[in-house]
Protein backbone atom coordinates (compact mmCIF):
# COMPACT_ATOMS: atom_id res chain seq x y z
CA UNK A 1 0.00 0.00 0.00
CA UNK A 2 1.31 3.46 -0.85
CA UNK A 3 2.80 5.40 2.04
CA UNK A 4 0.92 8.49 0.81
CA UNK A 5 -2.55 7.10 1.46
CA UNK A 6 -4.39 9.09 4.16
CA UNK A 7 -5.65 7.22 7.21
CA UNK A 8 -9.39 7.78 7.14
CA UNK A 9 -10.17 7.80 10.87
CA UNK A 10 -12.65 10.59 11.48
CA UNK A 11 -11.45 12.71 14.42
CA UNK A 12 -13.35 13.94 17.43
CA UNK A 13 -14.45 17.59 17.10
CA UNK A 14 -11.75 20.13 17.80
CA UNK A 15 -11.64 21.26 21.42
CA UNK A 16 -12.12 24.93 20.48
CA UNK A 17 -15.45 24.14 18.83
CA UNK A 18 -16.60 21.99 21.74
CA UNK A 19 -15.77 24.67 24.32
CA UNK A 20 -17.72 27.35 22.46
CA UNK A 21 -20.71 25.05 21.95
CA UNK A 22 -20.74 24.05 25.61
CA UNK A 23 -20.65 27.70 26.64
CA UNK A 24 -23.48 28.68 24.30
CA UNK A 25 -25.71 25.79 25.30
CA UNK A 26 -24.99 25.43 29.02
CA UNK A 27 -23.60 28.60 30.57
CA UNK A 28 -26.03 30.77 32.53
CA UNK A 29 -25.32 34.50 32.53
CA UNK A 30 -25.78 35.86 36.07
CA UNK A 31 -23.84 39.13 35.87
CA UNK A 32 -26.01 42.20 36.44
CA UNK A 33 -23.21 44.36 35.09
CA UNK A 34 -23.16 42.34 31.87
CA UNK A 35 -26.92 42.71 31.35
CA UNK A 36 -26.80 46.44 32.14
CA UNK A 37 -23.94 46.94 29.70
CA UNK A 38 -25.71 44.83 27.07
CA UNK A 39 -28.76 47.07 27.37
CA UNK A 40 -26.60 50.13 26.72
CA UNK A 41 -24.96 48.24 23.88
CA UNK A 42 -28.34 47.49 22.32
CA UNK A 43 -29.30 51.15 22.49
CA UNK A 44 -26.03 52.40 21.10
CA UNK A 45 -25.83 49.85 18.30
CA UNK A 46 -29.36 50.51 17.08
CA UNK A 47 -28.76 54.26 17.27
CA UNK A 48 -25.65 53.92 15.10
CA UNK A 49 -27.73 52.06 12.54
CA UNK A 50 -30.43 54.71 12.49
CA UNK A 51 -27.86 57.45 11.98
CA UNK A 52 -26.34 55.59 9.04
CA UNK A 53 -29.66 55.70 7.19
CA UNK A 54 -28.93 59.36 6.41
CA UNK A 55 -26.25 58.25 3.95
CA UNK A 56 -27.32 57.04 0.47
CA UNK A 57 -24.15 54.99 0.05
CA UNK A 58 -25.45 52.87 2.90
CA UNK A 59 -29.14 52.70 2.06
CA UNK A 60 -28.53 51.64 -1.55
CA UNK A 61 -27.53 48.21 -0.20
CA UNK A 62 -30.70 47.63 1.82
CA UNK A 63 -33.87 45.72 1.05
CA UNK A 64 -34.71 42.40 -0.64
CA UNK A 65 -32.30 41.02 -3.20
CA UNK A 66 -35.18 40.83 -5.67
CA UNK A 67 -37.10 44.13 -5.50
CA UNK A 68 -40.71 43.74 -4.41
CA UNK A 69 -40.17 40.40 -2.68
CA UNK A 70 -42.22 39.93 0.47
CA UNK A 71 -41.45 37.43 3.22
CA UNK A 72 -44.08 35.92 5.47
CA UNK A 73 -43.15 36.63 9.10
CA UNK A 74 -40.15 38.56 7.80
CA UNK A 75 -37.64 40.22 10.10
CA UNK A 76 -37.71 44.01 10.31
CA UNK A 77 -34.79 46.34 9.67
CA UNK A 78 -34.78 49.25 12.18
CA UNK A 79 -35.52 52.65 10.72
CA UNK A 80 -36.97 51.21 7.49
CA UNK A 81 -40.11 49.48 6.26
CA UNK A 82 -38.27 46.36 5.07
CA UNK A 83 -39.54 42.89 6.02
CA UNK A 84 -36.91 40.40 4.93
CA UNK A 85 -35.81 36.83 5.31
CA UNK A 86 -33.52 36.55 8.35
CA UNK A 87 -30.36 36.11 6.27
CA UNK A 88 -30.80 39.34 4.32
CA UNK A 89 -32.20 41.14 7.38
CA UNK A 90 -29.04 40.20 9.26
CA UNK A 91 -26.98 41.61 6.39
CA UNK A 92 -28.92 44.89 6.42
CA UNK A 93 -28.90 45.36 10.19
CA UNK A 94 -25.23 44.46 10.36
CA UNK A 95 -24.39 46.90 7.58
CA UNK A 96 -26.21 49.89 9.05
CA UNK A 97 -24.81 49.45 12.56
CA UNK A 98 -21.23 49.26 11.21
CA UNK A 99 -21.49 51.82 8.41
CA UNK A 100 -20.30 54.86 10.33
CA UNK A 101 -17.71 53.04 12.47
CA UNK A 102 -19.56 54.26 15.56
CA UNK A 103 -20.55 51.10 17.48
CA UNK A 104 -18.69 49.36 20.26
CA UNK A 105 -15.14 48.02 20.03
CA UNK A 106 -12.92 45.33 21.52
CA UNK A 107 -9.16 45.80 21.41
CA UNK A 108 -6.62 43.06 22.08
CA UNK A 109 -4.22 41.04 19.91
CA UNK A 110 -7.12 41.20 17.47
CA UNK A 111 -9.66 43.98 17.40
CA UNK A 112 -13.22 44.19 16.23
CA UNK A 113 -16.75 45.26 17.03
CA UNK A 114 -18.72 42.61 18.94
CA UNK A 115 -22.03 44.43 18.51
CA UNK A 116 -21.77 43.59 14.80
CA UNK A 117 -23.33 40.28 15.86
CA UNK A 118 -26.57 42.10 16.62
CA UNK A 119 -27.39 41.87 12.92
CA UNK A 120 -27.81 38.12 13.06
CA UNK A 121 -29.16 38.01 16.60
CA UNK A 122 -31.89 40.58 16.10
CA UNK A 123 -32.95 39.34 12.67
CA UNK A 124 -33.32 35.76 13.88
CA UNK A 125 -35.00 36.79 17.14
CA UNK A 126 -37.57 38.87 15.26
CA UNK A 127 -38.19 36.17 12.67
CA UNK A 128 -38.60 33.46 15.31
CA UNK A 129 -40.90 35.65 17.38
CA UNK A 130 -43.22 36.33 14.45
CA UNK A 131 -43.29 32.66 13.50
CA UNK A 132 -44.09 31.67 17.07
CA UNK A 133 -46.84 34.24 17.41
CA UNK A 134 -48.40 32.94 14.19
CA UNK A 135 -48.44 29.48 15.73
CA UNK A 136 -49.90 30.68 19.01
CA UNK A 137 -46.63 30.35 20.92
CA UNK A 138 -44.72 32.84 23.06
CA UNK A 139 -42.26 35.09 21.23
CA UNK A 140 -38.68 35.69 22.27
CA UNK A 141 -38.07 38.60 24.62
CA UNK A 142 -35.39 41.24 24.80
CA UNK A 143 -33.89 39.23 27.68
CA UNK A 144 -33.16 36.51 25.10
CA UNK A 145 -31.56 39.08 22.81
CA UNK A 146 -29.39 40.52 25.59
CA UNK A 147 -28.28 37.02 26.60
CA UNK A 148 -27.30 36.19 23.03
CA UNK A 149 -25.44 39.51 22.78
CA UNK A 150 -23.42 38.78 25.92
CA UNK A 151 -22.45 35.36 24.62
CA UNK A 152 -21.58 36.61 21.13
CA UNK A 153 -19.45 39.36 22.65
CA UNK A 154 -17.71 36.79 24.82
CA UNK A 155 -16.92 34.39 21.99
CA UNK A 156 -15.59 37.10 19.70
CA UNK A 157 -13.67 38.86 22.46
CA UNK A 158 -12.03 35.81 24.06
CA UNK A 159 -10.88 34.52 20.68
CA UNK A 160 -9.36 37.97 20.05
CA UNK A 161 -7.43 38.29 23.32
CA UNK A 162 -4.20 36.61 22.24
CA UNK A 163 -4.87 35.54 18.64
CA UNK A 164 -3.98 38.06 15.96
CA UNK A 165 -5.80 37.29 12.74
CA UNK A 166 -4.71 40.60 11.22
CA UNK A 167 -1.06 39.52 11.40
CA UNK A 168 -1.79 36.68 9.00
CA UNK A 169 -3.77 39.02 6.76
CA UNK A 170 -7.28 37.97 7.80
CA UNK A 171 -9.97 40.46 8.67
CA UNK A 172 -11.50 40.48 12.13
CA UNK A 173 -14.98 39.83 10.73
CA UNK A 174 -14.13 36.13 10.84
CA UNK A 175 -14.87 36.41 14.56
CA UNK A 176 -18.26 37.99 13.86
CA UNK A 177 -19.14 35.05 11.62
CA UNK A 178 -17.98 32.54 14.24
CA UNK A 179 -19.80 34.22 17.15
CA UNK A 180 -23.02 34.77 15.20
CA UNK A 181 -23.00 31.19 13.95
CA UNK A 182 -22.70 29.84 17.48
CA UNK A 183 -25.42 31.87 19.18
CA UNK A 184 -27.86 31.84 16.28
CA UNK A 185 -27.63 28.05 15.89
CA UNK A 186 -28.66 27.78 19.53
CA UNK A 187 -31.42 30.39 19.14
CA UNK A 188 -32.85 28.36 16.27
CA UNK A 189 -33.03 25.29 18.53
CA UNK A 190 -29.70 23.67 17.72
CA UNK A 191 -28.19 21.09 20.05
CA UNK A 192 -24.65 21.27 21.37
CA UNK A 193 -23.44 18.95 18.61
CA UNK A 194 -25.20 21.06 15.97
CA UNK A 195 -23.49 24.18 17.30
CA UNK A 196 -20.18 22.35 16.88
CA UNK A 197 -21.09 21.41 13.32
CA UNK A 198 -22.16 24.96 12.44
CA UNK A 199 -18.98 26.41 13.91
CA UNK A 200 -16.91 24.07 11.79
CA UNK A 201 -18.65 25.46 8.72
CA UNK A 202 -17.77 29.00 9.81
CA UNK A 203 -14.07 28.15 10.09
CA UNK A 204 -13.91 26.16 6.85
CA UNK A 205 -15.47 29.05 4.93
CA UNK A 206 -13.32 31.36 2.86
CA UNK A 207 -12.24 34.21 5.12
CA UNK A 208 -12.13 37.92 4.30
CA UNK A 209 -8.79 39.60 3.68
CA UNK A 210 -8.00 42.95 5.31
CA UNK A 211 -7.09 44.56 2.00
CA UNK A 212 -10.10 46.87 2.02
CA UNK A 213 -9.11 48.40 5.36
CA UNK A 214 -5.59 49.48 4.48
CA UNK A 215 -3.88 52.03 2.27
CA UNK A 216 -3.88 52.22 -0.67
CA UNK A 217 -6.99 50.01 -1.07
CA UNK A 218 -9.21 51.24 1.79
CA UNK A 219 -12.81 51.44 0.70
CA UNK A 220 -16.46 51.11 1.58
CA UNK A 221 -16.49 47.32 1.84
CA UNK A 222 -15.24 47.75 5.39
CA UNK A 223 -18.61 49.36 6.16
CA UNK A 224 -20.63 46.31 5.12
CA UNK A 225 -18.15 43.50 5.78
CA UNK A 226 -19.55 42.83 9.25
CA UNK A 227 -23.08 42.71 7.90
CA UNK A 228 -21.90 40.13 5.41
CA UNK A 229 -20.23 38.12 8.19
CA UNK A 230 -23.17 38.10 10.60
CA UNK A 231 -25.49 37.24 7.72
CA UNK A 232 -23.26 34.34 6.76
CA UNK A 233 -23.45 33.12 10.34
CA UNK A 234 -27.23 32.95 10.07
CA UNK A 235 -27.01 31.10 6.77
CA UNK A 236 -24.57 28.53 8.14
CA UNK A 237 -26.77 27.97 11.18
CA UNK A 238 -29.76 27.29 8.95
CA UNK A 239 -27.76 24.97 6.69
CA UNK A 240 -26.66 22.98 9.72
CA UNK A 241 -30.16 22.74 11.15
CA UNK A 242 -31.34 21.46 7.77
CA UNK A 243 -29.15 18.42 8.44
CA UNK A 244 -25.76 19.33 6.98
CA UNK A 245 -22.86 17.48 8.60
CA UNK A 246 -19.91 19.22 10.20
CA UNK A 247 -16.15 19.02 9.67
CA UNK A 248 -14.83 17.95 13.10
CA UNK A 249 -11.12 18.53 12.44
CA UNK A 250 -11.58 21.81 10.64
CA UNK A 251 -8.96 23.57 12.77
CA UNK A 252 -6.35 20.90 13.40
CA UNK A 253 -6.34 18.74 10.26
CA UNK A 254 -2.73 18.52 8.98
CA UNK A 255 -2.20 20.46 5.75
CA UNK A 256 -5.93 21.08 5.11
CA UNK A 257 -7.09 22.56 8.42
CA UNK A 258 -7.51 26.21 9.38
CA UNK A 259 -4.36 26.32 11.49
CA UNK A 260 -2.05 25.01 8.78
CA UNK A 261 -3.66 26.83 5.86
CA UNK A 262 -4.52 30.24 7.34
CA UNK A 263 -2.85 30.56 10.74
CA UNK A 264 0.65 29.24 10.15
CA UNK A 265 2.46 32.28 8.80
CA UNK A 266 3.04 35.86 9.84
CA UNK A 267 2.80 38.67 7.35
CA UNK A 268 6.00 40.13 8.78
CA UNK A 269 8.53 37.52 7.72
CA UNK A 270 6.41 34.85 5.99
CA UNK A 271 8.16 32.16 8.01
CA UNK A 272 6.15 29.14 9.09
CA UNK A 273 5.48 29.22 12.82
CA UNK A 274 6.46 26.29 15.03
CA UNK A 275 3.60 23.84 15.22
CA UNK A 276 2.86 24.77 18.84
CA UNK A 277 2.10 28.33 17.74
CA UNK A 278 -0.40 27.28 15.06
CA UNK A 279 -3.13 27.07 17.65
CA UNK A 280 -5.47 29.53 19.27
CA UNK A 281 -4.38 30.63 22.71
CA UNK A 282 -7.41 31.07 24.97
CA UNK A 283 -6.19 32.61 28.26
CA UNK A 284 -9.53 32.62 30.07
CA UNK A 285 -12.75 30.65 30.05
CA UNK A 286 -15.98 31.99 28.59
CA UNK A 287 -18.21 34.00 30.89
CA UNK A 288 -19.27 37.65 30.63
CA UNK A 289 -15.90 39.43 30.77
CA UNK A 290 -16.05 40.97 27.29
CA UNK A 291 -19.44 42.64 27.62
CA UNK A 292 -18.45 44.02 31.02
CA UNK A 293 -15.28 45.54 29.57
CA UNK A 294 -16.38 46.50 26.06
CA UNK A 295 -15.50 49.95 24.74
CA UNK A 296 -18.20 52.32 23.52
CA UNK A 297 -17.63 54.91 20.83
CA UNK A 298 -19.59 57.70 22.39
CA UNK A 299 -18.12 60.94 21.12
CA UNK A 300 -16.70 60.32 17.66
CA UNK A 301 -17.56 58.15 14.63
CA UNK A 302 -13.92 57.18 14.21
CA UNK A 303 -11.76 54.06 14.31
CA UNK A 304 -11.29 53.33 17.99
CA UNK A 305 -7.52 53.62 18.16
CA UNK A 306 -8.01 57.33 17.41
CA UNK A 307 -10.74 58.06 19.97
CA UNK A 308 -8.46 59.54 22.61
CA UNK A 309 -6.54 61.45 19.94
CA UNK A 310 -9.80 63.03 18.77
CA UNK A 311 -10.67 63.96 22.35
CA UNK A 312 -7.23 65.54 22.84
CA UNK A 313 -7.63 67.47 19.58
CA UNK A 314 -11.01 68.83 20.66
CA UNK A 315 -9.47 70.00 23.92
CA UNK A 316 -6.66 71.72 22.00
CA UNK A 317 -9.02 73.44 19.55
CA UNK A 318 -9.55 76.61 21.64
CA UNK A 319 -5.79 77.08 21.89
CA UNK A 320 -5.08 76.70 18.17
CA UNK A 321 -8.22 77.80 16.28
CA UNK A 322 -6.94 81.35 15.76
CA UNK A 323 -3.39 80.21 14.95
CA UNK A 324 -3.91 77.40 12.45
CA UNK A 325 -1.79 79.14 9.84
CA UNK A 326 1.08 79.55 12.30
CA UNK A 327 1.45 75.84 13.09
CA UNK A 328 4.86 74.37 12.28
CA UNK A 329 4.20 70.80 13.40
CA UNK A 330 1.75 68.62 15.29
CA UNK A 331 3.20 65.73 17.29
CA UNK A 332 1.11 62.67 18.15
CA UNK A 333 2.36 60.05 20.59
CA UNK A 334 0.36 56.86 20.23
CA UNK A 335 0.44 53.06 20.52
CA UNK A 336 1.73 50.49 18.06
CA UNK A 337 -1.66 49.29 16.85
CA UNK A 338 -2.71 52.79 15.83
CA UNK A 339 0.48 53.26 13.86
CA UNK A 340 0.05 49.91 12.14
CA UNK A 341 -3.54 50.33 10.98
CA UNK A 342 -4.56 54.00 10.80
CA UNK A 343 -1.44 56.14 10.39
CA UNK A 344 -1.17 57.10 6.74
CA UNK A 345 -0.04 59.87 4.42
CA UNK A 346 -0.91 60.77 0.87
CA UNK A 347 -4.27 61.31 -0.85
CA UNK A 348 -7.41 59.96 0.84
CA UNK A 349 -9.73 58.56 -1.77
CA UNK A 350 -13.10 58.26 -0.03
CA UNK A 351 -14.92 58.54 3.33
CA UNK A 352 -13.85 55.02 4.31
CA UNK A 353 -10.24 56.03 3.72
CA UNK A 354 -10.60 59.16 5.85
CA UNK A 355 -12.23 57.52 8.87
CA UNK A 356 -9.24 55.19 9.08
CA UNK A 357 -6.60 57.92 8.92
CA UNK A 358 -5.26 59.05 12.30
CA UNK A 359 -3.91 62.29 10.85
CA UNK A 360 -7.25 63.21 9.27
CA UNK A 361 -9.16 62.40 12.46
CA UNK A 362 -6.87 64.72 14.42
CA UNK A 363 -6.72 67.55 11.89
CA UNK A 364 -10.50 67.98 11.67
CA UNK A 365 -11.23 68.51 15.39
CA UNK A 366 -8.12 70.66 15.76
CA UNK A 367 -9.51 72.97 13.09
CA UNK A 368 -13.26 72.68 13.69
CA UNK A 369 -13.63 71.59 17.31
CA UNK A 370 -15.53 68.37 16.60
CA UNK A 371 -15.61 65.27 14.41
CA UNK A 372 -18.92 64.01 12.98
CA UNK A 373 -19.79 61.60 10.19
CA UNK A 374 -20.34 64.37 7.66
CA UNK A 375 -16.72 65.47 8.07
CA UNK A 376 -15.62 62.40 6.10
CA UNK A 377 -17.73 63.16 3.04
CA UNK A 378 -16.10 64.15 -0.25
CA UNK A 379 -17.84 67.52 -0.33
CA UNK A 380 -16.55 68.53 3.11
CA UNK A 381 -13.02 67.41 2.35
CA UNK A 382 -12.95 69.22 -0.99
CA UNK A 383 -14.20 72.45 0.59
CA UNK A 384 -11.55 72.47 3.32
CA UNK A 385 -7.98 72.19 1.95
CA UNK A 386 -6.74 73.22 5.40
CA UNK A 387 -7.27 69.64 6.59
CA UNK A 388 -4.63 68.24 4.27
CA UNK A 389 -2.31 71.11 5.12
CA UNK A 390 -2.53 70.14 8.79
CA UNK A 391 -2.13 66.46 7.97
CA UNK A 392 1.15 67.27 6.29
CA UNK A 393 2.43 68.81 9.52
CA UNK A 394 1.65 65.82 11.72
CA UNK A 395 4.44 63.60 13.07
CA UNK A 396 3.50 60.30 14.70
CA UNK A 397 5.61 58.46 17.28
CA UNK A 398 5.08 55.31 19.30
CA UNK A 399 5.08 55.59 23.08
CA UNK A 400 6.22 52.17 24.39
CA UNK A 401 4.17 52.57 27.57
CA UNK A 402 1.02 53.21 25.56
CA UNK A 403 1.67 50.05 23.51
CA UNK A 404 2.33 47.98 26.64
CA UNK A 405 -0.71 49.17 28.60
CA UNK A 406 -2.94 48.69 25.57
CA UNK A 407 -2.51 44.95 26.09
CA UNK A 408 -2.49 44.77 29.90
CA UNK A 409 -5.69 43.09 31.10
CA UNK A 410 -6.20 45.43 34.06
CA UNK A 411 -5.75 48.56 31.93
CA UNK A 412 -6.64 48.06 28.25
CA UNK A 413 -5.81 51.71 27.68
CA UNK A 414 -6.03 53.31 24.23
CA UNK A 415 -3.80 56.27 24.90
CA UNK A 416 -2.87 59.19 22.65
CA UNK A 417 -1.17 62.51 23.33
CA UNK A 418 -0.99 65.59 21.10
CA UNK A 419 1.11 68.72 21.23
CA UNK A 420 1.05 71.58 18.70
CA UNK A 421 4.14 73.66 17.90
CA UNK A 422 4.09 77.10 16.26
CA UNK A 423 6.49 78.85 13.93
CA UNK A 424 7.49 81.40 16.59
CA UNK A 425 8.86 78.63 18.82
CA UNK A 426 5.91 78.48 21.21
CA UNK A 427 3.73 75.43 21.75
CA UNK A 428 0.58 74.23 23.41
CA UNK A 429 0.67 71.95 26.40
CA UNK A 430 0.89 68.24 25.68
CA UNK A 431 -2.65 66.88 26.04
CA UNK A 432 -2.71 63.20 27.00
CA UNK A 433 -5.87 61.08 27.11
CA UNK A 434 -5.31 57.47 28.18
CA UNK A 435 -8.88 56.16 28.38
CA UNK A 436 -11.72 57.22 26.06
CA UNK A 437 -15.07 58.18 27.52
CA UNK A 438 -16.48 54.83 26.39
CA UNK A 439 -13.99 52.83 28.50
CA UNK A 440 -15.11 50.81 31.52
CA UNK A 441 -13.04 53.15 33.73
CA UNK A 442 -15.25 56.05 32.59
CA UNK A 443 -18.65 54.29 32.64
CA UNK A 444 -20.26 56.71 35.12
CA UNK A 445 -19.22 59.64 32.97
CA UNK A 446 -19.98 57.94 29.68
CA UNK A 447 -23.42 56.35 30.03
CA UNK A 448 -25.44 59.59 30.28
CA UNK A 449 -23.64 60.77 27.15
CA UNK A 450 -24.41 57.45 25.45
CA UNK A 451 -28.10 57.80 26.30
CA UNK A 452 -28.18 61.29 24.80
CA UNK A 453 -26.39 59.98 21.71
CA UNK A 454 -29.09 57.31 21.36
CA UNK A 455 -31.91 59.83 21.74
CA UNK A 456 -30.31 62.12 19.16
CA UNK A 457 -30.01 59.22 16.75
CA UNK A 458 -33.64 58.19 17.31
CA UNK A 459 -34.67 61.73 16.40
CA UNK A 460 -32.99 61.42 13.01
CA UNK A 461 -35.58 58.81 12.04
CA UNK A 462 -38.66 59.08 14.25
CA UNK A 463 -40.99 61.82 15.50
CA UNK A 464 -40.42 63.09 19.02
CA UNK A 465 -43.18 61.08 20.68
CA UNK A 466 -41.88 57.80 19.21
CA UNK A 467 -38.31 58.68 20.11
CA UNK A 468 -39.31 59.36 23.71
CA UNK A 469 -41.37 56.15 23.85
CA UNK A 470 -38.41 54.04 22.73
CA UNK A 471 -36.07 55.91 25.03
CA UNK A 472 -38.31 55.38 28.06
CA UNK A 473 -38.57 51.65 27.34
CA UNK A 474 -34.81 51.25 26.99
CA UNK A 475 -34.21 53.11 30.25
CA UNK A 476 -36.41 50.62 32.14
CA UNK A 477 -34.35 47.40 32.39
CA UNK A 478 -37.11 45.17 33.77
CA UNK A 479 -39.79 46.23 31.31
CA UNK A 480 -37.38 46.03 28.40
CA UNK A 481 -36.31 42.51 29.35
CA UNK A 482 -39.97 41.35 29.33
CA UNK A 483 -40.82 43.04 26.02
CA UNK A 484 -41.30 40.72 23.07
CA UNK A 485 -38.82 41.13 20.25
CA UNK A 486 -41.58 41.59 17.70
CA UNK A 487 -43.22 44.38 19.73
CA UNK A 488 -39.86 46.09 20.18
CA UNK A 489 -39.07 45.88 16.48
CA UNK A 490 -42.48 47.28 15.61
CA UNK A 491 -41.46 50.41 17.50
CA UNK A 492 -38.20 50.62 15.57
CA UNK A 493 -39.55 50.54 12.03
CA UNK A 494 -41.24 52.97 9.69
CA UNK A 495 -44.58 51.74 8.39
Amino acid sequence: MSANVDTNNRPAPDDVLVAIARYVCQYQIDSKEAFDTARYCLMDTLGCGLLALRFPECTKHLGPLVPGTTVRHGARVPGTSHELDPVKAAWDIGAIVRWLDYNDTWLAAEWGHPSDNLGGILAVADYLSRCRLAEGQHPLTLRDVLTAMIKAHEIQGILALENSFNRVGLDHVILVKVATTAVVTRMLGGTESQVVDALSQAFVDGQALRTYRHAPNAGSRKSWAAGDATSRGVRLAMITLAGEMGIPGVLTAPQWGFYDVLFSKTNKDQQVKPEAQRRFNLPRSYGSYVMENVLFKISFPAEFHSQTACEAAVRLHPQVKSRLGDISKIVIHTHESAIRIISKSGPLANPADRDHCLQYMVAVPLAFGDLVAEHYEDSFHAANPLIDELRGKIEVFEDPRYSREYLEADKRSIANAIQVFFKDGSSTEKIEVEYPIGHRRRRAEGMPVLEQKFLNNLRTRFPEHRSQQIMALCRDPETLARTSVSAFMDLMVIN
